[in-house]
Parts: structure tokens; sequence; C-alpha cells
């Protein structure tokens, strides 16, 4: 990997105006695995300005061969997929297994999912058969500003910049600065692909310094962000200024509703998928809704379930769990299973601090509570941590209105075999997404929330028209081109 203080500016790696080292932390072992450099606004100018002088080009390249730079991009990709791998392993303790089978094929997944869907993109169309003289054009927005976050590292740089490249914008990527060593492997897949100089452009920084630069700048025409409900707020806030596309994609407090009826691995697949990624994940289903009848036998199998998750080190092969990103994670998550403690909730499985064995490492204990009520902080307050909390409904009304009782509304699960009821429940939850008998979304389904989750629509056609402008036109001329 090239040096890791460089930015990737105008088709080279530059280093910083001046420089503000940054260490990178090996959530395992605490431990500096890299140190990074964290930009100034003479860093983004300079990479706003690439982009910007590179855009009437990018977006003049035909539609063709943008994609087959896109497909070169892939061709790096898996040439080099155990480097990436072993680079999200280390920034952000995700085991091994983890990063090799789940977070690094995010890449080819979304790069061949959305190559498909830019097949379908009509950039140029009649507006209808009875106005032939009216005409519908799809242009690229600009220059873009693509900020995202640690968890999912390459899910989320793949689904704002491979869009982004085939609807003709040029990119400022500002990945985490938590877990930014994948980002740059990926700005060399880039450069190895042959994108044009400008078109692709990274900066690393922290949301205060190059996330607010690019919020704020005149000539970024949109920003795209992957974070916290909080940081989106900020966003939001700061881009208003300039009047520029803000899409978000934010948190979640995800219910899954068990009902009776629901085929007998319905709670240990929950409690399995709420684990996952260490819980670091903003579409988990932290909240497991179970109906009455069946709910002392639900607890036993989700307190078997989380005792049988185990945690081991990032290095090693297997199923078990990592640590979460970093200290401050750590101590956010403790402090929310104490508070679950404290509100009266019914501990079941984990607890606080370190699991049984581990001495260093920003490990957290598997943890379910039972006897929770809605209006309890860890039922309310996304605590993106391997803690899951039990809920008990009555009946299909009560378990909508519990689910629905949420600042969020990103993901929602349901377990029925009664297909009329599980499509009342779709139609009845208030997100963006309901998954059903564990079923996942197809591929080209868009990813993306309501209310505070945010409204961004990632994945598919959808994630490619984010970045295209509508432009309507009258008196079009059928006879020429």
């Amino acid at each position: 990997m090239t040096d890791t203080t460089n930015f990737y500016i105008n088709g080279a790696w530059v280093p910083p105006v001046a420089p503000r080292p940054c260490d990178v932390i090996d959530p395992a072992t605490e431990e500096v695995c890299a140190t990074i450099s964290l930009g100034d606004l003479a860093d983004t100018d300079a990479a706003v300005k690439a982009a910007s002088d590179a855009f009437p080009a990018w977006a003049a390249t035909p539609p063709a061969d943008r994609a087959a730079y896109v497909a070169k991009i892939l061709e790096q990709y898996n040439k080099r997929s155990e480097e990436m791998a072993e680079a999200i392993r280390l920034e952000m303790g995700a085991p091994i297994d983890l990063a090799r089978d789940s977070q690094a094929p995010c890449l080819p997944d979304h790069i061949e999912d959305f190559l498909e869907a830019f097949k379908d993109v009509v950039w140029d169309r009649p507006l209808r058969d009875d106005a032939p003289n009216d005409r519908i054009i799809m242009e690229p927005i600009g220059v873009v500003g693509l900020i995202t976050p640690w968890n999912w590292p390459m899910n989320q740089v793949t689904l704002k910049v491979i869009p982004a490249l085939l609807a003709g914008c040029t990119i400022v990527l500002k990945p985490s600065e938590e877990a930014p060593l994948s980002s740059l492997l990926f700005a060399e897949f880039v450069h190895d692909a042959g994108v044009p100089a400008g078109v692709f452009n990274l900066v690393n920084g922290d949301g205060a310094g190059v996330g607010t630069q690019l919020s704020t700048h005149p000539d970024v025409a949109m920003i795209s962000f992957t974070g916290s409900t909080r940081a989106g707020t900020a966003i939001s806030k700061a881009a208003a200024e300039t009047l520029k596309r803000v899409k978000l994609e934010l948190g979640g407090k995800g219910a899954n509703v068990i009902f009776a009826d629901a085929d007998p691995k319905a709670v240990k697949r929950g409690v399995r998928k709420c684990m996952n990624n260490t819980g670091q994940s903003c579409n988990a289903p932290t909240r497991m809704l179970v109906e009455q009848s069946i709910y002392d036998r639900a607890v036993e199998e989700a307190t078997e379930a989380a005792h049988s998750v185990k945690v081991g080190p990032t290095t090693e092969p297997g199923r078990h769990i990592g640590p979460v990103v970093n200290k401050s994670q750590w101590d956010k998550i403790q402090g929310m299973i104490q508070m679950g403690i404290d509100e009266g909730a019914r501990l079941v499985a984990g607890g606080t601090g370190l699991p049984e064995g581990v001495n260093r490492g920003y490990y957290v204990r598997p943890t379910v509570f039972a006897d929770v009520s809605n209006d309890m902080n860890i039922a309310q307050q996304e605590i993106f941590g391997p803690v899951l909390s039990i809920i008990p409904f009555k009946d299909e009304a009560e378990a909508i209105a519990i689910a629905n009782d949420t600042a969020y509304g990103l993901t929602n699960y349901v377990h029925s075999s009664d297909g009329a009821r599980r499509n009342r429940m779709a139609r009845a939850l208030k997100s963006g997404m309901v998954e059903m008998n564990g079923m996942s979304r197809s591929s080209g389904s868009p990813f993306g929330g309501m209310k505070m989750s945010g409204r961004a629509r990632e994945g598919g056609l959808w994630g490619i028209e984010e970045f295209l402008e509508v432009k309507a036109v009258s008196g079009w001329d059928n006879t020429t081109d």
C-alpha cells in the first residue's frame, strides 16, 4: 500500500499541505497499526478543484466507456482481494473470515449489481407519446462529496463511488479516519484501472474538518453521507447555505417482529443477525418483538443463542465476533448496558466488562435483555454493539405500534407463516425496508430509510439516479439528434 499519510488528488499521491498525523488503532490489540494525516482546507480545495476541472470531460464520456472503467476497478480488486480483507480486519476489527466473506466482497457484489442496473438508465426520452416535442434528459449533478463510515467501509464506499462514476460525476471521498486503510487501497484500484486524473480524489480527515469543508464548499453540488443521525443533522445544516443536494443514510433501531407461527429458527436467526459485525450495523434487528404466547420460550432460545456467540481474535478463522471499533464506542456500549440494568430490564446474557479470558482489545460481551419496555433508553437509542432488547406484544396492532414507536425507520423484520399478515405488516411498518421470514432483499433493491434514518436510496437503479439531475426541455426537434 502507498504511504498512508498521502492523499490521492488529480491522479497522483500527494503529501498533505500541512501534515496533521492521526494514528489508526487496531481495535483488537489497542496498538497503532498505521498513521494517516488529516486534511486541511487547502487539501480539500485542491481535491475539489481537480474534480471540478475533470467534470466536463468525464460527464461527456460515453456511458459505455464509464462502465468499462468501473469494470477495470473490479479487475483490480480481484487481483488484490486478500489485501482488502486484511485492511478491513486491521482497521475496524472484523474477524478475518467476516472480512473475507462479507466485508471485502461488498465491492465486487455492488459493482456487478450497478453495472447491470446501469443498462436500464434512460438518459434521453420523450415526456409522453402525446408530447413529442417535450424531452426529459438525465445529467450528472456535478462534483460530489462522499463521506463514508467505518463499520462497513467497502460497502459504503462502493455504494457511493461506483454509481457516482457511472452517472458521470466527479468525486472527493472522505473515508472515516477510524478505518481509512481500505479506502486508500480502493484509491489504488481506481488509479490502476486508469480512471482519468481528477475524476476520483481522496482526502482523509475528520468530520469537523474535511467533512465540514466539503459540506460547505460552493463547488460541491452534492453530499452523500453515511453515519450517525447527529452528524447527518450537522451536515444538513452546513450544506443548507449552498443549497446542495444532501443524501443521508443514518442510524436505525430495527424491530424484529416474531409471531407465534414463525418458523422455529426465527429467534436464533434474529440473535445472530443482531450480533453480526459485533452489532455495528445500522440495519441490525436490535429490538426483538415477540408474541406473548411464545415469549418465555423465545427468551430462553435467545439466551442460548447469545451464549453460543463466541468472541475471539480477528486473526483467527471462524464465525466469532471481534471487537468494536474504538475505546469511545466501547465506553458508550458499556454505559448503555449499565443503563439497561438500571432501568429494570432483565439481563439474561452478557453484561458489562470484557468477555471472560480477554484482557485487551475493545471486546464486548454478547448481551441480551428481556422484559424491556419500549420507552427504555436501550429500546430507543442506537447502541451500535452486540446488545439485543426483547419486548413482548399481545397482537398485531400492538406489534405495529411498538415497532413504529421510534425516531428511526431503516429496516424492520417480520416472521410469520401467515402471508396476508406479513403483507399487512410490510405496509404498516414505517421503514424504508422490511425483510420477512429471513429472506434477504434481492440485488438491485434500494437500501435506505425514513424518519431519522435519512432518506437516501443506495443500490441498483435508484442508487445511480441519486447522482443525476432531471432536465425538462420543450420545443425538441425530433428530426435531428
